[in-house]
């Protein structure tokens, strides 16, 4: 068990992320931000990995085994927030495509596991962001928000029948229903422009008076 008093900032810890979960006492910390391997994206070449399971169900039911260890160590008013992306089925072997992450190609230039999948049609979007995002529901955690991270400049893709992906989801779920939320650090301040607007009164029609 590590000993948390002696735990410094900044803190690498290698192992897998279930083993190294169980090294910490319940009620640990106060937030959690992850953003877990996509599936059947990337083959990081190490036994057990996330991300390469046979199945999109095999996949969701790994992850949920990961939070139900993450949710064991947050606190009571404790946060967590996934960063996900989707994938496709039916998605052919990428050999000719390099990867500038990982030299040796996405799902390791090997034909891509999303290829043949039960219950998915070729070309499908398979919609695993929201089915883990419910699961996580299932599992007891409170599904808070989902944010929309828009990604101005997303990796361009060669499909020619759809509109490229350029955003990810961002989950925040709480393993209570009370929890800590700063909002005042989410706030903007009010535009000038804005505050002479709301100081005028208001016609019959609700519309600001000049």
């Amino acid at each position: 068990m590590i000993d948390i008093e002696k735990l410094k900032t900044n803190y690498i810890i290698n192992l897998d992320a279930i083993s190294a979960l169980k090294e910490f006492p319940d009620k640990t910390f106060d937030c959690c931000i992850t953003s877990p391997p996509y599936y059947g994206l990337r083959d990081y070449k190490a036994e057990g990995q996330i991300g390469r399971e046979e199945s999109p169900e095999e996949y969701l039911n790994k992850l949920i085994e990961v939070f139900r260890e993450v949710k064991r160590v947050l606190k009571k008013e404790g946060t967590l927030w996934v960063v996900i992306g989707d994938s496709y089925a039916g998605t052919r072997s990428k050999k000719e495509y390099k990867d500038p992450k990982n030299i040796e190609g996405r799902s390791g230039q090997k034909e891509s596991i999303t290829e043949k999948l039960s219950g998915y049609k070729a070309k499908d979007l398979m919609g695993i962001p929201w089915q883990l995002a419910l699961k996580l529901r299932e599992d007891g955690w409170y599904l808070r928000s989902d944010i929309i991270w828009h990604k101005e400049n997303a990796m361009p893709e060669s499909c020619r029948d759809r509109p490229s992906r350029s955003y990810e989801h961002i989950f925040l779920l709480s393993k209570a229903r009370k929890y800590f939320y700063n909002f005042d650090a989410m706030k903007e301040p009010i535009k000038e422009i804005s505050k002479k607007r709301y100081m005028r009164a208001r016609g019959k029609n609700n519309k600001y008076l000049q």
